[in-house]
């Protein structure tokens, strides 16, 4: 067999690998577009393929393959078009999808691609001839039968926006919450000085600090969940400008459905397919959700990082896992590196937001964004991303942290802050002064208060108890 086979469109003949399942249209997009070397992310190929599979299923339903005429095509057929969508749903030919990301900037390209894989796949099926010139099962003609680019496209990136946040990172989030909330339980009676402006404050609950990390966490999973909101209508059934020329009027809203029962996601038809089709306003919010999600874990893997800083010349609060060494001249020394990593991670999806915005912005004129690609593919690169990051850090972190008791303790009688809880007996004025004069003579604000007699003994206790410090005095 050749090395290679001679397909055709509207604009001529095309030389393709000889093996390949995709056709010109896919060719000429290979050969246009030598950018990055990045093929679509596997998630929008699989969604792609159950964009079509659902709108098989609308065509069929509605009994529109079934015409007479050039789109005319048996049952046997249209279920074996249905069985080739599933199985690219199913990843089975990602290596089918070869065109660069940064493409026609309403994916048509790659919306082609699919069409010419699942109608190849779908000949084959029927043991026909995939490399043959004449097409029974045709890529426009039948598996983009009522549909443009225009309206698949974002729906395929819709729904593989919330079915990935859906299942990887919403568990992720999950487990990392579950991990924070066990360790508040377990040190809730770890008594460790405070910090505000990194400066000694007054005493708080090792448990009382994490349950704060819990929380945040917490704050996360619901904005992931607000992110699959800002995502769940689909413009399918606008095709091409939104009016939905060359389609059946209740085409969007069975694609919704069938799309809705196959991921789990409640999935709708566009309240407005002009809208639907023109702008990814949807998909800006969803990314500042993960913007916001990726704050977060900044925040908290960096708190981690600090708190385990040392081990002799930092705060050493918590005791982070050895998981490498950490020089390649300093021997013994071991660095944060699964807060770092996670980090970096976050670093990157907060600059993503910024293509995501400016895409959103600028990309949509009239009646099309053409900045989809690069919207979808940086989506849900940044989910992923805070997935896997997530899921690494729990495993190779937060799992195993443990609290270092004696350093949380060890600092509370040393701060100056615990002046802090006399100044309902003596005022805030004398108290700073207790605090200066401490400060300066290297004294304990209680072994000062001892000396100068401040308060009675008994009284002086109860005011310098650091457990009564973690909670409102009534």
């Amino acid at each position: 067999m050749s090395e290679f086979r001679i397909e055709k469109d509207t604009m001529g003949e095309v030389r393709v690998p000889a093996k390949a399942y995709y056709a010109s249209q896919t060719q000429r997009a290979v050969e246009n577009f030598p950018v990055s070397g990045w093929p679509l992310h596997s998630d929008l190929i699989h969604a792609m393929g159950l964009v079509k599979f659902a709108c098989g299923v609308a065509n069929r339903d509605l009994g529109k393959l079934q015409n007479t005429g050039k789109n005319r095509l048996d049952a046997k057929q249209i279920e074996l078009m249905l069985a080739a969508a599933k199985e690219v749903a199913a990843g089975k030919f990602d290596d089918q999808f070869p065109i660069d990301v940064f493409q026609t900037g309403s994916g048509t390209s790659s919306n082609m691609n699919a069409n010419e894989v699942i109608a190849n796949r779908a000949i084959e099926l029927a043991g026909g001839d995939r490399f043959a010139l004449a097409k029974p099962i045709h890529p426009n003609d039948h598996v983009n039968m009522g549909q443009s680019t225009n309206d698949t496209f974002p729906t395929a990136i819709h729904v593989a926006v919330g079915m990935s946040i859906a299942r990887t990172l919403i568990p992720a989030l999950k487990k990392f919450a579950d991990v924070l909330t066990a360790k508040a339980k377990e040190w809730d009676q770890i008594i460790k000085i405070g910090r505000t402006h990194l400066a000694d404050a007054t005493p708080l609950r090792l448990g009382q600090e994490f349950g704060g990390f819990a929380r945040q966490l917490e704050l996360s999973i619901g904005r992931a969940e607000t992110a699959i909101e800002a995502v769940l209508e689909l413009p399918v059934g606008g095709t091409a400008v939104g009016s939905g020329i060359n389609t059946h009027p209740e085409f969007g809203s069975r694609v919704a459905n069938c799309l809705r029962e196959e991921s789990g996601i409640a999935f709708v038809e566009s309240a407005n397919h002009f809208e639907g089709n023109a702008q990814r306003d949807g998909l800006v919010e969803c990314h500042g959700q993960l913007k916001m999600i990726a704050t977060t874990l900044f925040n908290v893997s960096n708190n981690i990082r600090w708190l385990g800083s040392g081990p002799r010349c930092g705060f050493y609060e918590i005791k982070l896992p050895d998981r490498q060494p950490g020089s390649s001249i300093m021997p013994g020394k071991v660095n944060p590196v699964m807060c770092e990593s996670l980090m970096q991670v976050c670093a990157r999806v907060i600059g993503n937001d910024g293509c995501l915005t400016l895409s959103g912005a600028a990309g949509g004129q009239f009646q099309l964004n053409i900045m989809m690609p690069v919207m979808g593919q940086t989506t849900l690169e940044s989910i992923m991303l805070l997935a896997r990051g997530t899921d690494a850090f729990v495993e190779f972190c937060a799992n195993e942290m443990e609290a270092n008791e004696e350093a949380c303790v060890a600092s509370v009688e040393k701060s100056l802050s615990m002046v802090t809880s006399l100044n309902p007996f003596i005022g805030y004025e004398k108290a700073a002064a207790l605090a200066k004069e401490a400060f300066k003579s290297g004294k304990t604000i209680r072994e000062l208060c001892t000396e100068q007699n401040i308060l009675p003994a008994d009284q002086l206790t109860a005011a310098l108890d650091p457990f009564s410090m973690t909670e409102p005095q009534g």
